[in-house]
């Protein structure tokens, strides 16, 4: 489920006019078992280290990887274990209130946004998408615009 965001994807706002229903179950399934990134601004990255006692680029060189981009960039993403578990994930999220943009922005993301048909697939693997506390219109762009407000990590090659 964990899934990149590009930015270039414009939601369709009509399908959640009206709000949208969701809440976290912590069933992990985003954080675990499938291939995927955690793509990472400078402001995630100040915080996690922080958070850990690390410096920036001591944090960056233990759990962080740099991913093939678009048009000869790369960005970066925090490392995965070898079964896919999100390297901070041990019977929960062991950096939770520290967690990066894309995890706390969830399911809230352009790519799942951009259709009704994208947002009920994504419900698919999660069980808390259409379910719980519903959040307005202007609730779910403020999380857009805050992802977009700051970007990921992305450097020419």
């Amino acid at each position: 489920m964990k899934v990149s965001f590009t930015g270039n994807v414009m939601p369709d706002d009509s399908f959640y006019a009206q709000g949208l229903c969701f809440s976290c179950t912590r069933c992990s399934v985003c954080c675990r078992f499938e291939p995927g990134y955690v793509f990472l601004s400078k402001t995630d990255v100040d915080i996690l280290a922080s958070f850990l006692s690390m410096d920036y680029n001591g944090f960056v060189a233990v759990y962080c990887r740099w991913i093939n981009g678009y048009e000869g960039t790369v960005r970066l993403s925090l490392k995965e274990k070898a079964n896919y578990d999100c390297i901070f994930w041990k019977k929960g999220c062991t950096v939770y209130s520290g967690r990066p943009k894309q995890c706390r922005t969830f399911p809230f993301w352009a790519d799942i946004l951009s259709s009704r048909e994208a947002w009920d697939n994504a419900a698919l693997s999660c069980p808390g998408i259409g379910k719980g506390k519903r959040y307005d219109r202007s609730y779910i762009e403020s999380r857009l615009k805050e992802r977009q407000a700051d970007p990921v990590i992305e450097k020419t090659i």
